[in-house]
């Protein structure tokens, strides 16, 4: 019997989630939307809609590359950005917070939240505080040549972590942010 792609990557998914119980990782288990990133989906392009971005598509494969950073995020205890190299073809965004007190909704917020020190315009030139750092979640989401995200909620815990990884990649500089 063939296996069929979809299979091999829920498989994949089920081999980076750890097996210590009170962790867990949210994957794309189809090519349709499990409830939770459905959520996160539907967050990013409520903000893209706002700035006549298209709206995303969700990416099995970038959840699965997503939930596999979850555990060394774990080890670390802070947020800190995956290694570019291996993942050159992909932008990401993090955050973290108390296990089980933010709906991922509001994980999503806190990075449309940056949207009030956004200025459109040329980056790396987009932040009304003169630093692009303080909006690189938002224009990551906005980004209008991006196309794909993929998700992943880590739990250790302690901690959730949301990955989110986007491809092709925003936040290149020289390109005008909406």
């Amino acid at each position: 019997m063939k296996t069929s792609p979809i299979i091999a990557l829920i498989a994949a998914a089920i081999a980076l989630v750890p097996s210590d119980a009170d962790a867990a990782a949210y994957v794309a288990t189809s090519p349709g939307l499990d409830n939770v990133n459905a959520r996160i989906l539907m967050a990013h392009n409520a903000a893209r809609a706002e700035v006549g971005a298209p709206p995303l598509q969700w990416d099995p494969s970038l959840a699965v590359a997503a939930a596999s950073y979850g555990p060394a995020l774990s080890r670390i205890g802070h947020l800190v950005h995956s290694p570019r190299a291996g993942r050159e073809n992909q932008r990401e965004n993090l955050w973290m917070g108390q296990e089980g007190r933010f709906r991922p909704e509001e994980m999503v917020t806190v990075w449309t939240d940056e949207k009030r020190l956004f200025n459109a315009g040329m980056f790396p030139n987009v932040s009304r505080s003169g630093n692009w750092s303080d909006v690189a979640h938002y224009t990551q989401m906005i980004w209008k040549t991006t196309t794909h995200v993929g998700c992943a909620i880590y739990r250790d815990g302690t901690w959730d972590y949301l990955i989110c990884r986007y491809s092709p990649p925003g936040n290149r500089d020289g390109n005008t942010v909406p």
